[in-house]
């Protein structure tokens, strides 16, 4: 056990960073971005070793998009809002993130397919596709992008127990649980918010 742990303290070290990433995104905190640049950082190395390849690539966009998401977080919002406020999806962008996701999962896939000894091209492609998607729904605060992560959080969670990684397994299969929770949380809280808008009257 302690050979195991040793072996592999770099995936538990991310496990960890995962569940405390979870935990701020439930409570909607704007740290969660620091632990999303942080998290990605150690992923590198663990995807890396396992020949997840796309999932390599994509925990760069993650460094990245962990930027822009501390940004829009923190100045996107309003003159007389206190924080971004959680709305849905507006309904002219379903179309750009289903073509945005079409064209990743298709193109990472035949990239994987052609140029690296992945044995999950496709899976790989999938999940990294629909995580592209998934991360802008979460810069904008955009409520229904805990069904991507849904998604996501499943295939994944199957695809490291196929290639050993049993820490991160058992993390997405806890995150896969989490983001229906997060839905039914946040859209609680999106209620909540409007309402007191609706009731407090405008400061003079």
């Amino acid at each position: 056990m302690q050979d195991y742990l040793r072996d592999n303290w770099i995936e538990i070290l991310g496990t960890l960073c995962g569940v405390v990433y979870l935990y701020q995104e439930l409570k909607v905190s704007i740290w969660m971005w620091l632990t999303g640049i942080i998290m990605p950082v150690i992923s590198l190395f663990v995807y890396y070793e396992a020949g997840l390849y796309a999932d390599f690539g994509i925990n760069i966009y993650y460094l990245i998009a962990a930027v822009y998401g501390f940004l829009v977080w923190q100045f996107g919002k309003k003159k007389d809002q206190a924080e971004l406020p959680i709305t849905h999806t507006p309904r002219g962008k379903y179309w750009l993130l289903t073509l945005t996701f079409i064209l990743c999962f298709v193109a990472i896939g035949f990239l994987l397919q052609a140029y690296t000894d992945s044995t999950v091209p496709w899976w790989d492609s999938f999940t990294t596709a629909l995580s592209i998607v998934g991360m802008w729904m979460l810069a904008r605060k955009w409520l229904e992008q805990w069904w991507t992560w849904v998604a996501v959080d499943a295939v994944s969670s199957a695809l490291y127990i196929y290639k050993g990684i049993y820490f991160y397994a058992a993390l997405y299969g806890l995150y896969t649980l989490i983001a229906i929770y997060g839905y039914f949380k946040w859209k609680q809280l999106m209620t909540q918010s409007s309402s007191q808008q609706v009731t407090t009257p405008p400061t003079p």
